[in-house]
């Protein structure tokens, strides 16, 4: 069967499956769901990992197939579709990931920190990873079927690609599995250990407000290298203008301010670090750029998007005329009657979770939480559609979600201000409808990748989009917990002193909890959101001292997790509804990208990179740079995700993510305070909470080399240089 003749790329009249429509081969067995299931777990927890860090995320559908023919093989024979059924099942984890990690993080930005648990995030992970699956059912015969030889589906085609040569399984593991173990190596002993400094970092006195940094993690290096020197360029061209132009430019001129401080900041610019600069004048302007490069994206589709609406439509009304009715395997897949049914169940289910569990102090009426549902259904078949072309002719990188998400939330919250509701409860309301919509696209866009490489091997796609559920389904959990795990695991209470008067609290600052407490004492949480008095974000009130002793600062929206499209989602619903944005720097980061557009450069890059932070960039370029070096020593574009470096880089960005996760556990067990949140017989058998220093003693064996800058960019070259090995050398 393998050394039949087949092309995944042959024209629509010559093609035919791999697998004809009359063969019957194992394909829904046990074996494959429980692997692509915990590839979804796996998979799910490493992408909310990266891309809270770099905001970013790479496709997981190749590495996931070319396991999953290693790992079935060694438990006997195994068949092309069950591989299949793994990677559609697993890869539902990384596009859930993607949509959940832009949106529901907002919560925190928008002052409910305190209620950002599993059990919000879960419900809503799961409808919009259910109406994303279910919503591409009545598009696949259109996008898929009738639109081969239009439509690529560049990761679809080439994870077919992969499947068909399952017999180079072990090469292709085993390159994968390098990359994990080398990587999770040198995670370990930076992260864990503390063996080298993870941020090399110089701030030269002969540039004031420049910082020169690197992040010099595995999985940065590993995404820099799969998404090429192009865009890691343009990324790190942003933070260029960011981190050494605008920042230095502000430090200079904020000198002519006499010590005042200038708004949004609360404290004099000569005072404030490049970390603070960043933070407090760079993050609006970040938020402005990557919102217009966003629109701008969606706006260059909107061809695109016009046409694939129409086809969708008209696929639909001949679905519904009977034309669902398919007698081959190929061809046979879920019924509309349930597509219908489970649209009806999702806006009920959304319905009941609003109402009947709302956030407190975020409720809203029934009447708002049914228009809520009926909103999500109807913004999410559009962008499920677009969502479903796009990816077929540009590919899964491509798919404009944050765009797609912002316009429905400018959407929503335009109608929200011509009614009059401009509360907070009304700024998560909706966020909850664009959070659903982008988990929908996201999976869309992924769904229609998977049930492309399906439709090329000869799989039954009813079985992939019940493989497409229920990774959705478990995925969840990981999703749900990972966020929580860096939520906790990163945050910290930083000590300050503000007075603050509880009478007569300044504008965008509000009781969040009444009590909370902290080392044995309560106090009052307050949040801050576009206040001229009390910097953005949470704190701690003592009522006998009357003033702020702690910044309750929350692990995602940290440095080490700054989660940039959640924080810009929570820009425009706040800008929006509260207009008390500082405009002016929105406006800046618009014209910015305005300029880059017309320069010819896709903006979108450019305006991320302008958000993150420099050290994020700098080491994604650097990946870049290594691509375009592999492919200058070796003479050949180094294109294929399923090639020698993009294998061992989706082995670097697995251990990064891995094992970053294993050393925020670790902080979790060192807590002082852990013993006083977990079972007795926990603390008992654990002996928590663990020494600080049980695992760090890098410092001690290495002396300064452990804070080393030099150190740490020797060892990031040693990381790289493996990366430059691997890369070259030929899969067996």
């Amino acid at each position: 069967m393998s050394e039949r003749p087949w092309s995944s790329t042959a024209p629509p009249g010559e093609f035919r499956p791999y697998i004809s429509a009359d063969e019957t081969l194992k394909e829904f067995t046990l074996r494959a769901v429980v692997l692509g299931a915990l590839f979804g777990l796996l998979f799910g927890a490493v992408t909310v990992y990266v891309g809270l860090r770099a905001g970013l995320t790479v496709s997981a559908s190749i590495p996931i197939s070319v396991l999953s023919i290693s790992i079935l093989r060694a438990f006997g024979r195994s068949t092309i579709l069950e591989n299949n059924i793994v990677q559609t099942t697993g890869s539902a984890g990384e596009s859930l990931a993607a949509g959940v990690m832009f949106t529901i993080p907002a919560l925190i930005f928008l002052g409910f920190g305190s209620e950002f648990t599993f059990w919000r995030v879960f419900p809503l992970a799961l409808l919009g990873g259910w109406l994303g699956v279910l919503f591409m059912v009545p598009l696949r015969r259109q996008l898929i079927v009738k639109e081969h030889g239009n439509l690529s589906f560049p990761e679809g085609t080439a994870c077919a690609d992969v499947l068909v040569s399952g017999e180079r399984g072990g090469s292709f593991a085993g390159r994968v599995f390098w990359g994990l173990g080398l990587g999770g190596i040198y995670t370990f002993l930076m992260n864990t250990v503390q063996a080298w400094t993870s941020q090399p970092e110089a701030r030269p006195a002969w540039f004031p407000g420049a910082s020169f940094r690197a992040a010099i993690t595995s999985e940065y290096l590993g995404v820099g290298y799969i998404i090429g020197s192009r865009v890691s360029g343009i990324l790190f061209a942003g933070g260029i203008v960011s981190w050494l132009v605008i920042m230095p430019a502000i430090n200079f001129y904020g000198q002519l301010a006499n010590g005042v401080p200038i708004y949004p900041s609360t404290i004099p610019i000569p005072q404030m670090s490049p970390d603070q600069i960043w933070g407090t004048y760079i993050r609006p302007m970040g938020a402005g750029a990557v919102a217009a490069a966003g629109l701008i994206t969606l706006l260059r589709t909107l061809p695109t998007i016009i046409s694939a609406l129409r086809a969708g439509l008209k696929d639909v009304r001949a679905e519904g005329a009977g034309g669902a009715a398919a007698a081959e395997r190929t061809e046979r897949e879920v019924p509309m009657r349930t597509v219908l049914i489970g649209t009806i169940v999702i806006i009920a289910m959304m319905w009941v979770l609003l109402t009947f569990h709302p956030l407190k102090g975020a409720e809203t009426h029934w009447y708002q939480n049914l228009f809520a549902g009926i909103f999500v259904t109807v913004f999410g078949f559009l962008f499920v559609t677009v969502a479903g072309r796009i990816s077929g002719l540009l590919g899964n990188s491509s798919n404009p979600i944050s765009g797609m998400s912002i316009a429905t939330l400018m959407a929503t919250c335009a109608i929200f201000l011509l009614a009059g509701w401009t509360a907070p409860n009304y700024q998560v309301l909706a966020l909850m409808i664009g959070g659903v919509v982008c988990i929908a696209a996201a999976i869309a866009g992924a769904t229609s990748q998977d049930l492309k490489t399906g439709y090329l091997v000869g799989a039954t796609p009813y079985w992939q989009q019940m493989g497409l559920l229920i990774g959705v389904t478990v995925s969840t959990l990981a999703i749900g917990t990972t966020l929580n795990l860096m939520n906790k695991g990163l945050e910290k209470y930083i000590p300050q002193q503000i007075n603050v008067n509880m009478q007569a609290l300044p504008q965008g600052v509000k009781v969040e909890r009444s009590t909370f407490t902290y080392k044995d004492k309560t106090y009052t949480l307050l949040n801050s959101l576009g206040s001229h008095e009390v910097p953005d974000g949470e704190y701690l009130y003592d009522a006998s001292s009357q003033r702020i002793e702690y910044q309750w600062a929350q692990g995602i929206g940290s440095d080490k997790a700054p989660a940039p499209q959640a924080r810009l989602m929570a820009t425009v619903i706040s800008g929006i509804l509260n207009q008390r944005l500082p405009w002016r720097l929105v406006l800046m980061g618009v014209a910015l990208v305005i300029a880059v557009e017309i320069l010819g450069v896709r903006s979108l890059a450019f305006a991320t990179g302008l958000y993150l932070p420099l050290g994020t960039t700098a080491a994604m370029f650097a990946g870049g740079l290594l691509r375009m070096l592999v492919e200058a020593t070796t003479k050949k574009k180094d294109e294929s995700e399923a090639s020698p470096g993009a294998l061992y880089a989706s082995g670097l960005i697995a251990a990064g993510g891995v094992f970053g996760l294993l050393g925020i556990v670790i902080n979790l067990l060192q807590d002082p305070e852990i013993s006083n949140n977990v079972p007795g017989w926990l603390t008992s058998m654990l002996r928590l909470p663990w020494r600080p220093d049980l695992f760090a003693f890098g410092p001690k064996i290495l002396g300064p080399l452990a804070v080393s800058n030099l150190f740490g960019v020797i060892m990031f070259l040693a990381l790289a240089a493996s990366l430059f090995y691997f890369a070259r050398k030929k899969l067996d």
